[in-house]
């Protein structure tokens, strides 16, 4: 094992003291400290714009969290029934839901579950239009049940600005052809009655200019539109929480479109939430040499980290530096058949043996809400971390029927 003492990333601190081996392996921790300094970012933003953020599911559905979410938050956004219904049991404030298409026999109950509905084509709006329209009206005379009758059902449009600011291909919703949104010229001549709002999503990982561009076309392309909508959402891929973000200059923007079309806006940052707030602890099973020294952990990038196969990225794991780096490098992969189940090559101060915990940082976020049981491997254990008080607490073990239940 290495005898150097961990390094962690300038953003991972709060981890210095945490004990990898205080938990099964593998499994996702979670700061709950380090998620509240986000938060209180984020609720700066709000207090300071007048914009109201929104915890997009998709990225972190911790809800063993809803509770410190919600002291800061105005709700969340989904992507369909299962989120929605989510949002609404366990974070019970406003629910956003877009889909890229509804499917007609959840549309009522989506609807029922929602504030925000938003339907991402002229298609989707005018197969739906009357029926949307007919649940507002019930809701707002108050013949709804209980539970919904201090809410209202707002809907809106999913845009497409045409406008690319994502730096890979495979997220970028404004990529030519793409699926997500309308451009301009396919709402000339649409009904828009009963239409309050517009939504839009062009970021990944951004700081604010990116934001500040899109919102210079968005302006452009759909002003017309803007000075008679209610609100407006930003979408996400907002990295508000990170060190370097202008925080300021976002501030700035949101206030001054606010006031310029008399609009209340929306952001729903996902990743900022819940960035650099959790590690993945994981444990070698067995090292072994072919041309390169190579360890099996009990963690499989294709399972649990699919990130890394899709994007790809190369996660940081503590104290590990680039290959060749350091004194040992090693090509770490997974437990299962895929021959390309590989998480990336790393460099240690010494070769990693069996037994021996590594700590995977920043994996709070788009680990837990994509990973799969494929091969039969278990889904990881999710536990909170306290870093002020260093308590743990596992919330979450997975087992054989949590696969089996998947299959029949």
């Amino acid at each position: 094992m290495s005898q150097s003492p961990p390094l962690f990333h300038p953003h991972q601190q709060s981890f210095g003291n945490f004990d990898p081996y205080s938990v099964p392996s593998p499994c996702y921790v979670v700061d709950e400290v380090a998620v509240e300094k986000n938060l209180q970012i984020l609720a700066r933003v709000q207090n300071e714009s007048g914009a109201k953020v929104l915890l997009a599911l998709k990225a972190f559905s911790m809800f063993s969290l809803a509770p410190l979410v919600m002291r800061y938050l105005n709700g969340v956004c989904a992507s369909g029934l299962n989120e929605a219904k989510l949002g609404r049991e366990e974070f019970n404030r406003e629910v956003h839901t877009y889909a890229a298409a509804f499917r007609p026999e959840e549309f009522d109950e989506i609807a029922g579950l929602s504030d925000h509905l938003v339907f991402n084509s002229v298609n989707q709006w005018n197969k739906y239009r009357t029926r949307a329209l007919e649940l507002q009206r019930v809701r707002s005379s108050g013949q709804e049940q209980q539970s919904n009758k201090s809410r209202t059902l707002e809907l809106g449009l999913r845009i497409n600005p045409e406008h690319s600011e994502g730096e890979t291909p495979m997220y970028d919703p404004c990529a030519p052809c793409s699926r997500m949104g309308i451009p301009a010229k396919q709402l000339d001549g649409v009904d828009l009655t009963g239409i309050s709002g517009i939504h839009f999503h062009t970021l990944c990982e951004q700081n604010f200019a990116p934001l500040a561009r899109t919102l210079d076309a968005v302006e452009a392309k759909f002003g017309h539109l803007l000075g008679s909508l209610k609100w407006v959402n930003f979408g996400g891929g907002h990295h508000i929480t990170r060190a370097d973000y202008d925080v300021d200059g976002l501030i700035e923007r949101i206030r001054a479109f606010s006031v310029k079309y008399d609009v209340q806006v929306y952001i729903e940052p996902g990743e900022a939430i819940a960035l650099n707030t959790g590690v993945f602890v994981a444990e070698v099973l067995d090292t072994l040499h072919n041309r390169m020294d190579l360890a099996i952990l009990d963690t499989s990038a294709t399972c649990h980290m699919p990130d890394v196969l899709e994007m790809p990225y190369r996660p940081r794991i503590t104290g590990a530096g680039e290959p060749g780096e350091k004194e040992a490098t090693i090509r770490l992969g997974g437990p299962s058949c895929l021959a390309g189940d590989v998480i990336g090559d790393y460099s240690f101060d010494a070769p990693l043996a069996a037994g021996q915990r590594l700590m995977f940082e920043d994996m709070a976020i788009y680990t837990m809400v994509k990973n799969t049981t494929f091969n039969g491997i278990n889904l990881p254990s999710i536990a909170i971390y306290n870093s002020d008080s260093n308590e743990v607490r596992v919330v979450k073990n997975f087992g054989y029927q949590d696969f089996k239940q998947r299959l029949s």
